[in-house]
């Protein structure tokens, strides 16, 4: 057995696979993967070479690499027949259809900017994406060209328009008419590391998001961090890797998360570089995901965490044989422990559990935790990836001593170079190369990470800070809470009263308050317990990456 830091050493030694070198990324030094591929083009022409195994399925209907392929290049002909050229915005929307996933290869394959639509918003904000990145091109599904009318495209300048699980009205383009040819090829386009692959808007709770742009060298490092983190901790265990020749069974990823959002988006790259089969829903569904794991042997499933708790406490859950399972992941928002505990519970140490985290613009997780540790530290979002640094400053930016709460400011090559169109907000969140993430948290003695709230969400009572996710944490280990928010209410004395919404368990509800606060007293200091509890009647307003609507309930209980 060696440590981490010696396994390190080796697997980024020179000659090794997994080295590293230094290069400058938007004028910063940066440690980089030498070895690692120059653009997303060049992931998808390897995926592609898989031909007949099956890539994806959508309502039990199987797509495989090969026909993939033969839909991203005529698609990709298509475009630049029509004067798409590298560098141009094309806005996609949909929901986790197979076409999104073909989209979005075919827009990487000839140097176009993916402009990601969140396939929740309304026309209004369907029409300020749009605006703001400066789109040219759409590709749909009905029902988001059902949220653009003529006269919007128009307005917009958008001159072509692709409909996929639609019919296309008059004027636009069908997906059929598309991806016909079957005897194109992709286009010849030169890719840089650095070029701007993606634009995704920030799921942010108040006002407009913020497009962040994100390059080839960013998804590429996403991908190469999860296959470092494999060889790390088999490097650790002393397991020595099998032959290159010996067969592998397909590995299967259940998808939940929206391909909009960059931790859908960087699973699906990560699961195609892989040779994985993806298996999407139209919408979550627990029951039908516990029936899809059993038929095509799902190997890896994840989500953000009201997700997988409703996998796990579906009422249907030992009904399946569920064995093949062998990692379940979570992220996008806070994991709560007990669900770890339950994973490690039900499983019984047979699946490899994660946490990982990261934002929009770190290109999804940066910092993770896995294996042995995730169970002993089940509260940490773990350990920085290989290339990435990870400080705690206060708010003159000095560096903070172990321990001590500050915000999690992150350096590195998944750093995107910023915000399209932003300037101004560029230069307050990227210092230096730093990116300052708006979230508090600490380091431990270890070198853990531990991300305690939002630094805008965090409550400030008669001059103590509390982090509204400890309440949480204890909160969901209570058998009357099923969901939870915790937020802060103005107070005339103490400027702040901390306040926790709860959805109830079955056969629960406000008779329960009691001996809810009497359960954190016995866990937290005074000053932390909830002096005010309200008991909501529906399930708690999320975004569609799973945080909570926060300023909703403020809001809604300060009124």
């Amino acid at each position: 057995m060696i440590s981490r830091a010696e396994a390190i050493a080796e697997l980024t030694a020179s000659g090794m696979p997994f080295e590293l070198e230094v290069t400058d990324v938007y004028g910063h030094p940066v440690r980089v993967y030498k070895n690692a591929p120059v653009s997303l083009r060049d992931i998808w022409l390897t995926a592609a070479a898989r031909g007949d195994a099956a890539y994806s399925v959508f309502d039990d209907v199987v797509l495989t690499y090969g026909e993939a392929h033969r839909q991203v290049a005529s698609l990709a002909a298509w475009m630049v027949e029509q004067g798409i050229k590298k560098g141009d915005r094309v806005a996609l929307g949909m929901r986790n259809y197979p076409e999104w996933i073909v989209a979005y290869w075919a827009l990487q394959c000839i140097g176009a900017v993916m402009v990601s639509l969140n396939a929740w918003w309304i026309a209004d904000e369907l029409k300020y994406a749009l605006t703001d990145s400066g789109a040219t091109a759409v590709i749909v599904d009905g029902e988001r060209q059902d949220r653009m009318s003529d006269d919007l495209l128009a307005e917009l300048g958008i001159r072509i328009a692709v409909v996929a699980r639609g019919e296309a009205r008059q004027g636009l383009t069908s997906w059929a008419e598309v991806t016909s040819n079957k005897t194109a090829i992709l286009p010849d386009v030169d890719i840089k590391p650095d070029d701007d692959a993606t634009i995704l808007y920030t799921s942010g709770t108040t006002g407009f998001p913020k497009g962040a742009a994100g390059s080839h060298r960013n998804y590429i490092t996403n991908m190469w961090n999860g296959q470092f983190s494999v060889a790390l901790a088999a490097k650790m265990a002393g397991v020595t890797a099998p032959l290159a020749s010996t067969p592998k069974p397909q590995a299967v990823a259940l998808s939940t998360f929206p391909f909009f959002h960059i931790a859908g988006l960087c699973g699906m790259n990560a699961n195609t570089n892989a040779g994985t089969c993806i298996i999407t829903q139209y919408k979550w569904d627990a029951g039908d995901a516990l029936r899809l794991v059993e038929k095509y042997k799902v190997t890896g499933f994840g989500g953000v965490p009201t997700v997988v708790r409703s996998f796990l406490e579906h009422p249907d859950f030992s009904k399946f044989d569920l064995s093949s399972i062998a990692a379940i992941s979570q992220g996008g928002a806070p994991v709560p422990p007990d669900s770890v505990a339950k994973i490690e519970a039900e499983f019984a140490g047979k699946v490899g559990a994660a946490n990982g985290y990261g934002l929009t613009e770190t290109t999804a997780a940066v910092i993770g935790n896995s294996g042995a540790n995730y169970f002993a530290k089940k509260d940490s979002v773990g350990l920085p990836s290989v290339g990435t640094d990870v400080r705690i400053l206060d708010e003159d930016g000095n560096e903070l001593p172990q321990g001590t709460i500050g915000e999690v400011c992150v350096y590195g090559p998944s750093n995107v170079r910023g915000y399209w169109n932003k300037p101004e907000e560029t230069a307050k969140a990227f210092v230096n190369g730093w990116f300052h993430t708006g979230d508090a948290g600490y380091i431990d003695e270890d070198g853990y990470i531990y991300v305690v709230d939002r630094i805008k969400d965090m409550v400030l009572r008669g001059g103590e800070n509390v982090y509204c996710v400890e309440v949480e944490t204890v909160l969901f280990e209570h058998a009357a809470v099923r969901d939870c928010a915790v937020i802060g209410l103005p107070h005339d004395k103490l400027g702040e009263e901390v306040a926790a919404v709860l959805v109830a368990a079955d056969g629960c509800g406000p008779s329960d308050s009691d001996a809810v606060v009497s359960f954190l007293a016995t866990r937290l200091a005074a000053f932390k317990v909830p002096s005010k509890v309200f008991w909501h009647s529906e399930e708690l307003p999320r975004n569609a990456t799973g945080k909570v609507l926060k300023k909703d309930l403020r809001d809604f209980y300060s009124a």
